[in-house]
């Protein structure tokens, strides 16, 4: 298998890409390069994992010719800029979330995919862990049955230390709150297991922390299967926790409540009798132990672009959760239900900041 060259672009969230994507696959990827612009964390991280290209230049990361890939870790303002350069010179690119900051940039980065030699993969490693693919594995067997109602809850603590760095808590930079920067994890798990949004209801405010962003948010949705889900998010909890519980004709589900690995098990799988009990034993009983996060998520990354596999995380997956966060903000604004999809008419299309009328 061919091993990829990476070149990580951020230090903060950069560096747990490579202790748990990179580090565990030697002969998948290299870190060949790192780029920061603090030249200590730079030089702290390179020197920890003995990384041969410390850089402060982005554009020097594209032009080298031995990366295979580019890592954005950056804030995500810069995101749609960064991608669409890292594609336009043949890059495979990983990104982190929120892939970007509104549906019309998502979109021109979708435009940017189609003539680009190399593939886009943003970042959703909270699908990965025994949980939540046993969890996954169940439903497509078909022995859930129908899906009734599931609530979904980001209970997290963030304080003023939190937003003491620069780029935190402002529309320009970090391009939204809980919903964009912390809950969008959740509600990709739960779109991955339920399936898409079809109306939405929302109401976001800021309450917990001096802000110009949501810290607080909620909301009622009807999903495009008829279930009912609520949403539930805080950084305003003393205890954190991350919990799906999710309810179909056949079994329930409810996720780990370990606030930042709730893929991970312990899951509960409630059957709803013996019979569906030894099909669930039948489809998991051979089950090999998956690693969570990012180690499977690379992984698999790995595997697609030796053709060995699928991608494990579509731009159109990242455009789903944001067009999600889109119609609770456009609902929060307006004070009415959102239908979705959300399309080019949306007063939010191009902004999240626009009023709506």
């Amino acid at each position: 298998m061919s091993r990829k060259n990476v070149a990580v672009i951020g230090c903060g969230i950069g560096k747990s890409h490579i202790i748990e994507g990179y580090v565990p696959h030697p002969d998948k990827f290299k870190v060949a390069a790192i780029c920061d612009l603090n030249e200590d964390r730079l030089n702290a991280v390179a020197d920890e994992f003995d990384i041969p290209v410390r850089t402060t230049s982005f554009e020097e990361c594209l032009q080298n010719d031995d990366i295979d890939i580019i890592d954005i870790c950056t804030p995500p303002g810069i995101h749609r800029e960064q991608v669409v350069a890292a594609l336009a010179n043949g890059k495979h690119v990983i990104c982190e979330k929120p892939l970007t900051g509104s549906l019309a940039d998502v979109d021109a980065i979708m435009a940017a995919e189609k003539t680009a030699k190399g593939t886009l993969m943003p970042i959703f490693q909270y699908r990965y862990g025994d949980g939540i693919e046993k969890a996954k594995r169940i439903i497509e067997a078909g022995i859930a049955g129908k899906a009734y109602m599931g609530s979904v809850e980001t209970f997290w603590l963030r304080t003023a230390d939190y937003y003491a760095v620069p780029w935190r808590g402002k529309w320009d930079t970090e391009l939204g709150g809980v919903l964009v920067t912390h809950a969008l994890h959740l509600h990709d798990m739960m779109m991955h297991l339920m399936g898409p949004a079809a109306k939405v209801f929302g109401r976001v405010a800021t309450r917990v922390n001096d802000i110009e962003v949501e810290d607080c948010a909620s909301a009622s949705l009807e999903m495009a299967n008829g279930a009912f889900v609520t949403l539930s998010c805080t950084l305003g909890s003393q205890e954190q926790i991350s919990r799906l519980r999710l309810h179909f004709e056949n079994v329930t589900f409810e996720s780990s409540h370990e606030p930042y690995a709730p893929g991970k098990d312990p899951w509960k799988i409630l059957a709803a009798n013996d019979a569906v009990q030894r099909q669930i034993d039948e489809v998991i009983g051979d089950w090999q132990p998956v690693s969570p996060r990012f180690t499977t998520q690379m992984d698999h990354f790995h595997r697609y672009l030796c053709g060995n596999g699928p991608l494990p995380v579509s731009s159109s997956d990242a455009r789903r959760a944001l067009e999600l966060v889109t119609a609770i903000y456009q609902s929060s604004d307006s004070g009415a239900q959102v239908a979705l999809p959300v399309n080019t008419d949306s007063p939010k299309y191009a902004s999240w900041r626009a009023k709506t009328k």
